[in-house]
């Protein structure tokens, strides 16, 4: 048998082994590494230290509930998602309506959220599947009653818009507000396939793969899309309005934050 190799040559974790294996010591040290786990464990969590958790930990503190965590989703992920479910529906308290549910049923599956995508990309493809099915059955209830009915652009300007041109405040610019109310009236007239992906990449500005991996079309289709659409708003847009697509269907403020709430109480109250 080999001579054991003296304590003070092989270190401290040696030394650290030696003591360990004494009667009674081997116990003490079993538990202080167990305290030291449980002080870490228990340690408060800050609101800066929520937002600074990976999209798999955040999404893990909402399947727990944690209000702090839910809050931050929401607030990170209300405009991406009014604006893909406008998109779609052409509607602001339909596009709204259609988030409030996204979150719910996003809170019923992120148990297996998995980070495979980002999680702003994963809300997205929920609430486009929850506003394409919200608009089938319009589409339905809209041929049962009249088949041949059309929108006034006028009325749907006005009305399905919200006024939401009308939120730029008091010191916005009477000619920055003419000029998007040009640019939604027209983005609002694309086809819908077109105007998702064009709301999604001029407007939110998500990259192509992004679009694809939430719409579940390819990418190839997706930059087909965006070509049309954007061939097409050239023709019914001068080109001096392009600049203009930063901040159209604005939803910050006060609607992100009044969403946020309403999402809060479902969940919490």
């Amino acid at each position: 048998m080999l001579p054991r190799e003296p304590l003070r040559s092989r270190g401290i974790q040696a030394s650290f082994e030696a003591t360990a294996t004494i009667p009674g010591i081997a116990h003490k040290v079993g538990q202080i590494g167990s305290l030291r786990r449980k002080t870490m464990m228990t340690m408060p969590v800050t609101q800066k230290d929520i937002a600074q958790l990976s999209d798999v930990d955040l999404a893990k503190r909402v399947s727990q509930r944690d209000p702090r965590a839910v809050r931050l989703m929401t607030e990170r992920n209300n405009q991406r998602l009014f604006r893909a479910a406008w998109s779609v529906l052409g509607n602001r308290a339909e596009a709204e309506d259609a988030v409030q549910a996204c979150y719910l049923l996003a809170l019923k599956a992120i148990g297996d959220f998995e980070g495979r995508s980002s999680l702003s990309t994963w809300l997205t493809r929920i609430v486009i599947n929850e506003a394409l099915g919200r608009e089938r059955v319009a589409q339905r209830r809209r041929a049962r009653l009249d088949a041949e009915s059309v929108v006034d652009l006028e009325e749907y300007r006005e009305k399905l818009m919200g006024g939401s041109i009308d939120r730029a405040g008091p010191d916005g610019n009477l000619a920055v507000k003419q000029i998007r109310a040009r640019l939604e009236a027209a983005i609002g007239e694309l086809p819908p396939e077109f105007r998702l992906v064009f709301v999604m990449r001029e407007v939110e500005g998500a990259t192509i793969e992004e679009i694809a991996n939430a719409t579940g079309v390819s990418a190839p289709t997706v930059k087909t899309r965006l070509f049309r659409a954007r061939r097409r708003l050239r023709e019914a847009l001068a080109p001096d309005l392009q600049a203009s697509l930063i901040g159209a269907f604005p939803f910050a403020g006060a609607d992100c934050e009044a969403l946020t709430q309403r999402v809060m109480i479902q969940i919490f109250d």
